[in-house]
């Protein structure tokens, strides 16, 4: 039995850099032995230790290379996906999946086919504010949830050249921050009724989407997904509410931050100082006062995902994000481009 997953990384881009490879490092089981990139010197300064292809396609041709990590352009997740499964490696697939359902669909059916796993880094699972969330629905502790609102709201009027902002397959807000807070969404309720979606070019000069507001439709829930890039004044990032109160959370997961900075993932890492407002109602009598107060944050821990990959190759364990909801957050994406083209509420019922 192998003790160590040899890693091939694709790319070496900001999300690369800022987020795989730390996580990567600090992993246990897991060792990074090889990079892909068109400057060796720019990865050799920071991975004196590890190779550098000068192609993609050399990695898959690696016989000691087990894990495949592509963190690349969004439409370059599908052919470079299955090259390394069609190489019978396993593979982690930056969000989204794809850029469309039907090519989720292939690599599917591929990973199945060659017995190889593949799993898709929705690290947002693990951000702090959503850990804390998930431990209050399952407490109970709201009662009957009937509204959830999720923004991931930023300030940056300038639009820049790179292709998350151009209007190319796979570009604009909707799929870079949209598979984050549907994931999420569905991690808490599941699969929706239905869905509708409103996408804006707002700033000047927009090529691509740069805001959107998306709902999705539950039995007696509605749940509220917004982004946008004109936001300055901060708003909440979660706002639920339910038969026995309310949470409001505002502030994000430090810990990408953390990872811009250049620190290496540890215990308590991820800790949140910016705690969340819980709003109860003090008795069950009916005239009973609401009690506000402040409800500690749990820590936040990305890498739980990449220890998740490990257990999953080493140990047969569970994926830490199984190929079905990678499958589940391409449906949604797909569905909501329906909604804003036609107008409409689209169903989900046999999407799949």
């Amino acid at each position: 039995m192998k003790s160590i997953i040899n890693v091939g990384l694709v790319g070496y881009g900001f999300a690369s850099k800022t987020f795989h490879v730390p996580l990567i490092r600090a992993t246990q089981g897991l060792d990074l032995v090889a990079v892909s990139s068109s400057d060796a010197a720019k990865v050799h300064a920071d991975l004196p230790d590890v190779d550098v292809e000068s192609q993609a396609l050399a990695l898959c041709e690696r016989k000691d290379i087990d894990l495949i990590v592509i963190p690349t352009p969004n439409d370059t997740h599908f052919p470079l996906a299955k090259a390394a499964l069609t190489a019978g490696k396993h593979v982690v697939v930056d969000k989204p999946f794809t850029v469309t359902l039907s090519e989720a669909k292939q690599l599917k059916t591929l990973a199945t086919n060659k017995e190889r796993m593949i799993s898709v880094f929705h690290n947002r699972r693990w951000d702090s504010d959503f850990l804390t969330i998930k431990a209050l629905l399952e407490a109970g502790t709201l009662g009957r949830v009937t509204g959830f609102e999720s923004h991931f709201d930023r300030f940056r009027p300038e639009v820049r050249d790179r292709w998350r902002e151009k209007a190319t397959p796979g570009g604009g807000i909707w799929y870079d921050l949209g598979p984050h807070l549907l994931d999420q969404a569905c991690e808490l309720f599941g699969m929706p009724n239905a869905i509708l979606l409103e996408l804006g070019a707002l700033r000047e000069g927009a090529k691509a989407d740069d805001d959107f507001l998306a709902l999705l439709e539950y039995d007696g829930l509605r749940v509220t997904l917004a982004a946008g890039t004109l936001v300055a004044e901060p708003t909440p990032r979660f706002r639920i509410h339910g038969t026995q109160g309310s949470f409001i959370k505002y502030g994000l997961d430090p810990q990408e931050d953390r990872l811009k900075a250049g620190e290496t993932p540890a215990p308590q890492w991820g800790e949140d100082t910016q705690h969340g407002v819980l709003t109860l109602r003090d008795g069950s009598e009916e005239d009973a006062p609401l009690v506000r107060h402040e409800h500690p944050t749990q820590p936040g821990d990305y890498l739980a995902y990449y220890q998740g990959i490990a257990s999953a190759i080493l140990d047969e364990a569970p994926l830490p994000v199984n190929i079905d909801d990678a499958m589940r957050s391409m449906s949604l994406l797909e569905a909501g481009l329906d909604s804003h083209r036609q107008r409409r509420w689209i169903s989900l019922k046999n999407h799949l």
